[in-house]
């Protein structure tokens, strides 16, 4: 196996993104709320960076691995079924050219093996000399022979779900979201292979400097902005005493400032809580002596 091709030093940095898909606009959403702006080019295959030396590339979600490990990109926002599938499906038994960088808390799936209904499922031996249709066939062949079982691989490129139906296949590996599609096909999930995300995929090696540079500032403020997409500002005030009662009833809360108010036993807090403030949250804190509780949306946060 010939080496992966090694791209030019330069002092921009490439994102791979899905052109359209169930990522593609998270993804960009994740990144704008890194402070990244761009200019599309007309044919919307290429995003330049306006904000910082940081530029997309539009692209399809399976052509997203190869990019990297070519060098034509240098990151990628890609689902952990397809990272796996391009890295075990390219290696062979190589060493490995990309890896997952960290999970993005998105896209959540999962690789699912799934039967016909009327199956009594017992057990993955069931499989044995059966045809299974899938479009992850590596994932599918690994976890086959981990099992030790000898079955058909057959690779559909789409609609996996209704190979059983039209007689080309006896059983299917696909992705499964709500499960929807597998009831309307009249089948049933039974084995799952791998749990899968949105990841940041990049290289093994290591960038030039000036890359490296840009990649640590855009870790930073991914990590930032991961932090607190579902974070908020809580504010409320208290009397002293009260605290051992209020602070464990906010368990999901990073340690709280606490400033006391000129002249009175009165305390102002305010906390970033990480979990859901719902209204029965609320509620229960004021039950417990919390006054002028104020919730507040957070824009951005730097370590």
């Amino acid at each position: 196996m010939s080496p992966p091709v090694t791209a030019p030093a330069r002092d921009r940095l490439r994102i791979a993104i899905q052109k359209s898909g169930r990522l593609a606009d998270p993804a960009r959403s994740l990144l704008a709320a890194c402070g990244l702006s761009w200019r599309e080019s007309r044919d919307r295959l290429f995003c330049f960076g306006e904000t910082l030396p940081i530029d997309l590339l539009l692209v399809r979600d399976d052509d997203i691995p190869g990019l990297i490990a070519d060098g034509v990109c240098d990151l990628g926002v890609v689902g952990r079924n397809v990272l796996t599938e391009a890295g075990l499906a390219r290696s062979g038994g190589g060493a490995p050219v990309f890896r997952e960088w960290r999970s993005l808390g998105f896209g959540g799936c999962r690789l699912a093996l799934a039967v016909p209904d009327a199956w009594d499922w017992q057990g993955a031996q069931q499989l044995a000399g059966k045809r299974i249709a899938t479009s992850y066939p590596a994932l599918l062949r690994q976890w086959l022979d981990t099992q030790g079982i000898d079955a058909n691989v057959v690779l559909l490129s789409g609609s996996v779900e209704i190979a059983p139906r039209l007689g080309q296949a006896d059983a299917i590996c696909d992705l499964v979201s709500s499960g929807a599609t597998l009831v309307a096909n009249q089948l049933k999930a039974v084995e799952t292979l791998l749990e899968s995300e949105a990841v940041l995929a990049g290289p093994v090696g290591e960038f030039d400097p000036v890359r490296a540079g840009l990649t640590d500032l855009l870790m930073r403020r991914m990590d930032g902005a991961l932090r607190v997409r579902n974070s908020k500002l809580l504010m409320f005030q208290a009397t002293r005493g009260l605290l051992p009662t209020l602070l464990p009833m906010l368990p999901d809360a990073e340690e709280p400032t606490v400033m006391q108010i000129d002249g009175e036993d009165r305390l102002a807090l305010q906390a970033l809580c990480h979990g859901a403030l719902t209204w029965q949250r609320l509620e229960e804190l004021k039950r417990a002596g919390a006054r002028g509780l104020m919730v507040l949306p957070i824009e951005g946060m730097l370590a």
